[in-house]
């Protein structure tokens, strides 16, 4: 009998164990963690001083190699706790190749629905759309203080107690309705993490997720010198906390001229044409992203989906307006974010997607994605996706056209890259291979090898990105700042 009871007595204290607390006294032990819940709600501000990296999602050679990086020199982060505001000014340095400044200085700021930005030596400041805010809102939130200064909030909720591993994880939605989930180790009742969900133009529902770690004592308060952020798989940001500083009456003040700046409403967009050569066409307009229209026999192709669903439907539109002929397909020239952002809109317009071959799992994936948060056209209006693969050449050819397909071979930076070239007319229609603007032209070596591997005689550049301008010119660019 006294071994039944014993047995009994342990089930229960391990169940006991095993479940988790109530959403309130997750949020007080975690306070009380970190110093105090009347400390936490009294603090007005403080400033930390990092340094470390900043990966760039969707720029990497191949779709699954390693991402570039940012070195991140020197991070100054002031948390207006009392206000939640933030300032933060970063001097980061590119360790991979790159068109432009390789050092950069950047503040940015957000203030409630308010998010700006500022020039160097603040020479200008230019006020963001309110998304923005709320991005650099939910990004405040990603620390341990200011979630448990928002949680202790009357006006706040708290739900949904779960246990998760060593966890105890609650969802809290703040006096603002930002919606973020706080977890905590039971056992130190630390915060280890804060997650919140976004909605990403490529990848659609993302968890951006940030980790806590090497927590040490600052003026009686716990803070972590660790600070990890990413979005799914990808890493974001990876701080190092060398020293943090509480400030009893510094604050964010919003400068006058981003105060009085109307709410910038979204850009429209504009995609104007322009003709380049019997039966082609270069769709311009707003932005640095342009398309290119071959018109065959009885089709259009489309060169370029870029950017996002808004600027590939607008070129979509535009290509239908140039020719009674159907558009029955898009060249995507390569899988970085911003020449892949109108993927899942083509699809849904029907448009075969023609892309090399080492983008086929990457671009299955980027279409199975769920898009709940921001429905877009192919969440509304799901099919399924055509594909045409290039391994090394392909060939786009009737009485009308003719359109070669080259994989850019051997190149640094651009791995899954399709050129195209249009020996009628000598042109050359690339993407990311050059731009008259760029600083310097790090891998335009590479590419000028390629052109010549393929015996091509070019005349004329039609870009994606920058001028219609001649080859000549675009060889003497390349050959001027070389990198």
């Amino acid at each position: 009998m006294k071994t039944v009871f014993f047995l009994l007595t342990l089930t229960v204290a391990v169940s006991a164990c095993a479940r988790p607390a109530s959403e309130r006294s997750v949020v007080e032990e975690a306070a009380a963690a970190l110093g105090g819940a009347q400390r936490i709600r009294e603090l007005r501000s403080f400033v930390f001083h990092a340094t470390g990296s900043a990966p760039n999602a969707g720029q990497n050679r191949m779709p699954d190699d390693a991402l570039p990086v940012w070195k991140i020199h020197e991070y100054v982060r002031l948390v207006d706790v009392a206000q939640l505001r933030s300032r933060v000014n970063q001097t980061r340095e590119a360790q991979f190749l790159f068109a432009g400044d390789l050092v950069q200085e950047q503040t940015q700021g957000v203030a409630g629905d308010i998010a700006w930005n500022e020039a160097p030596g603040g020479k200008s400041r230019t006020r963001l759309a309110l998304a923005a805010a709320k991005d650099r809102r939910l990004e405040l939130l990603h620390h341990p203080i200011t979630i448990l200064h928002e949680a202790l909030d009357p006006g706040a909720e708290i739900k949904n107690v779960r246990a998760e591993g060593n966890d105890d994880l609650v969802d809290i939605t703040t006096p603002l309705g930002d919606e973020v989930t706080l977890a905590v180790d039971r056992s130190t009742h630390l915060p280890t993490r804060v997650i919140s969900m976004a909605s990403n133009p490529n990848m659609g529902d993302v968890a951006i997720v940030t980790t806590f770690a090497d927590y040490k004592d600052v003026f009686d308060f716990k803070m972590p010198h660790r600070l990890t952020t990413k979005m799914e798989k990808y890493l974001q940001l990876d701080l190092q906390v060398g020293d943090y500083f509480i400030e009893p009456a510094a604050g964010v003040r919003v400068p006058a001229d981003v105060e009085s700046a109307p709410v910038p409403d979204p850009a429209p967009v504009v995609v104007t044409s322009q003709p380049v050569a019997k039966g082609i066409w270069w769709l311009a307009g707003s932005g640095n992203h342009r398309s290119i229209v071959f018109e065959f026999d009885d089709h259009l192709v489309l060169f370029e989906a870029p950017l996002n669903e808004a600027r590939t439907k607008a070129v979509i539109d535009k290509a239908r307006t140039l020719s009674p002929k159907p558009l029955t397909a898009a060249i995507v020239s390569h899988h970085h974010f911003d020449h892949s952002g109108g993927l899942r809109v083509a699809v849904a317009e029907g448009l075969t997607i023609i892309t090399h071959r080492a983008n086929e799992a990457f671009f299955k994936d980027l279409l199975a994605r769920r898009h709940t948060i921001v429905p877009d056209a192919l969440a509304n209006n799901p099919r399924e996706a055509i594909f045409q693969f290039v391994d090394d050449s392909l060939t786009l050819k009737d009485t009308s056209m003719e359109v070669q397909l080259f994989h850019l071979l051997d190149n640094p930076r651009e791995g899954t890259n399709l050129f195209a070239y249009v020996p009628r007319d000598r042109i050359l229609v690339q993407a990311d291979l050059y731009d008259a603007t760029w600083l310097r032209h790090s891998w335009g070596q590479n590419v000028l090898q390629n052109i010549e591997r393929r015996g091509l005689k070019v005349e004329r550049s039609v870009p994606v990105h920058g001028v219609i301008e001649p080859f000549s010119r675009m060889v003497a660019n390349i050959k001027s700042k070389p990198g």
